[in-house]
């Protein structure tokens, strides 16, 4: 007898399909289990072989578990905003809504012909406002929303106004930007901007200055994973780095509260080790350096301040704010030249990079213990995101340096 596998195989598609076989409902009765699989990016004409290559490892392991008892959640969703599906757009000539929406049903279709038991009255769209609401509501909590290093947990930004109106900043335990000295009357004298700009300094979402990979022919910010050797993954185009004012999220101000949250998750121990670089504790102390023939201090952040009698030179990140100020006119030509040379390579490019380069800046620093002059030079593998951006270098214990 021939096995008819399309009669077959769409009849009972449709079945579990019509059925709502997958449906996972409310049980206190049974263990519950969550698989969450990677959203795809519905922004070509179909899946493509990573699609299903991931989604029928997690379908196995959903239905093993389903077998042995357990409530299983496992729903599907579509990442449909973004870069992807603009770009999709703009190749087609089509709005951005009508290729979304054709995508998200031709990858409806391909995923339920392959079989997968995803329950499918929980799918989420990126692009629907019923989800997205969610998202914009919980970055407003975070806007209005400072973290109280005492409590060790995030409050209203109203409290933080309160305690101002009453004492200033005097014994204020909130994470910042900067260290602010100011006492209630001073608090009440400023202007509405003041007060904002101030209260930006405490806000856990808060607008900063920050390094971006920028493509000026995609006209957007890209991701380090949208971008390999200086070029756009999309396109192929330039990619810059450029400092940019943008939203930021205070990480730092709860780093400790996630990592000790690790502790409770049951993921492998390699997963474990990748979320902590990734969140990237360190601590340390922050010393000052001061400017030989300036009043300028180089502020930099090191984990072994007791290594600092063997500092023979400082070095700070292309992007640092004290490259233009510490520049001398001699070297002003070798370091333009410089920073044109790396500005495309990415933050991960230059981490990974075993290639050390670097350029003097003609200054010198002075060690606050020795009192000795050391140079300043500026190089690609120092990252204006970590610390202070500039560091102090100490070649006998660091290869890096060396």
């Amino acid at each position: 007898m021939e096995y008819n596998h399309k009669d077959i195989e769409s009849r009972w598609q449709n079945y579990w399909r019509d059925n709502k076989v997958y449906k996972t409902a409310l049980d206190t009765t049974r263990p519950k289990f969550y698989v969450l699989d990677m959203f795809p990016y519905p922004s070509g004409a179909g899946l493509h072989v990573g699609h299903p290559l991931g989604y029928i490892a997690s379908d196995i392991y959903s239905r093993y578990k389903r077998l042995r008892g357990f409530n299983v959640l496992h729903p599907m969703g579509y990442d449909a905003y973004g870069l992807p599906a603009e770009q999709y757009a703009i190749q087609t000539g089509q709005h951005p809504e009508k290729t979304t929406t054709d995508n998200i049903a031709r990858y409806r279709q391909q995923l339920d012909r392959i079989g997968f038991c995803y329950d499918w009255d929980r799918e989420v769209r990126t692009c629907d406002p019923k989800f997205y609401k969610w998202t914009q509501w919980a970055f407003m909590k975070m806007v209005e929303s400072y973290y109280d290093t005492e409590l060790d947990k995030a409050q209203p930004i109203s409290k933080l106004v309160e305690h101002f109106e009453k004492e200033g900043s005097k014994g204020v335990h909130a994470a910042c930007s900067e260290e602010l000295d100011f006492t209630a009357d001073e608090w009440k004298a400023m202007s509405e901007k003041e007060k904002s700009d101030t209260l930006m300094n405490y806000r856990i979402a808060y607008l900063g200055n920050t390094m971006v990979n920028w493509c000026p022919q995609l006209g957007t910010v890209l991701a380090n994973d949208e971008v390999s050797e200086g070029l756009s993954i999309r396109g192929g185009y330039p990619v810059e780095q450029k400092l940019m004012y943008q939203w930021c999220l205070r990480v730092s101000a709860y780093a400790q509260r996630l990592l000790d949250g690790l502790n409770d998750v049951d993921w492998t121990d390699s997963l474990k080790e990748t979320q902590r670089n990734w969140i990237g504790r360190s601590e340390g102390a922050e010393m000052r350096f001061p400017i030989v023939g300036s009043d300028i201090e180089l502020e930099i952040f090191t984990t072994r301040a007791d290594t600092v009698f063997g500092v023979t030179f400082m070095v700070m990140a292309p992007e640092s704010e004290y490259v233009d100020k510490v520049t001398t006119p001699e070297q002003r030509k070798a370091v333009d030249e410089y920073l044109e040379s790396i500005k495309h390579k990415t933050e991960r490019e230059r981490m990974i990079d075993k290639k050390v380069s670097g350029v003097f800046t003609g200054s010198y620093a002075v060690n606050p213990l020795t009192g000795k002059e050391i140079p300043i030079w500026i190089s690609d593998y120092v990252l204006a995101g970590y610390g202070t951006g500039a560091i102090m270098a100490v070649p006998a214990h660091d290869s890096r340096d060396y």
